[in-house]
Formats: structure tokens, sequence, C-alpha cells
């Protein structure tokens, strides 16, 4: 990781990114959920976190959507544009999601695959995560979801 890298919340103005990105690394094939409106409304939204990755100040080359309950978090989605993978950025944000998860107090992180990326399982299994089960027709009932979840240690900062 560089300096030329830097994980900040998402601005108002990203949201437009944020939801391209989903739709075309994430949601091909599906119905364009994640519409700038409702990335809008987590960037708002106090128990989300919407994170991007910028390089060099400019650009969403990645992002991260996580949304926090009293113990768990879930991440709803984690994109990188194809452009640039393999760089590391979805291992920082995930890095990122993880210690603010561990300082909110949360004790796990759930998130669902779809059956089809066995690519994206690989990366959260290398990042610690567990399959816990498939969600039948999870993606418009066209598509499974792998349920993973990575249990936490909280931070002594949270303590």
């Amino acid at each position: 990781m560089t300096s030329e890298h830097d994980i900040t919340l998402a601005r108002t103005t990203d949201a437009l990114a944020i939801a391209e990105l989903s739709r075309d690394a994430i949601e091909y094939g599906l119905t364009w959920r994640w519409t700038v409106r409702r990335v809008m409304r987590c960037i708002h939204d106090a128990d989300t976190n919407v994170v991007v990755m910028r390089r060099g100040g400019t650009g969403v080359p990645a992002f991260a959507i996580m949304q926090y309950g009293e113990q768990e978090a879930h991440v709803s989605l984690l994109a990188v544009h194809p452009g640039h993978r393999r760089q590391g950025l979805a291992s920082a944000l995930l890095t990122w999601l993880e210690a603010t998860a561990r300082v909110a107090g949360c004790t796990a992180i759930h998130l669902e695959v779809r059956i089809t990326n066995p690519g994206a399982m690989a990366f959260y299994r290398r990042h610690g995560f567990g399959e816990t089960g498939v969600s039948v027709g999870y993606y418009e009932g066209v598509e499974d979801a792998v349920r993973m979840v990575k249990p936490l240690s909280v931070s002594a900062d949270a303590a």
C-alpha cells in the first residue's frame, strides 16, 4: 500500500461512481438495486460506513459498504474496478472494515457472495471468512448466495 492510495469515507459526490461500479462489477445480470439514491442513503446513514479507495486523491477505483448492528457487521458490497484488481485494494478495504468493526464492538462480520464467484469466495477465505451455508435464490431468485462469516476479537480500544 503506497501513499497514493487513501481510504476515506465516501462523499455524496462519490455516489454515482459507487453505484456504477456496483452495477458493472457486482450486479451484472441482475436488476440494478444499488442506485445512486440508495448509495446516498447509505452515505448519510449513521449505522453504515461507505468507504472509497482513492488514487492520488481522485477517482474511485474501489469501494465498500458495511452496515452495523448491535454486535455484528454486514458487508453489503465490496468492489474493485477491473483495471485496478490484483493491487491489494480489496484487501486494504477489508482490513479497514474489520478494524472499524472491532472498534465498534462487533463480534463478527457477515457477507454473501454469488455462488458463481469462486474468486470472491477464495478471497474472503484467505481473509479468515468461513462458509456458513447457502441462501437459495438470494439474488432475485435466479442465483444462490454463499453466506460467509468472520468472527472478530474486540479491540482493546472498544472495551
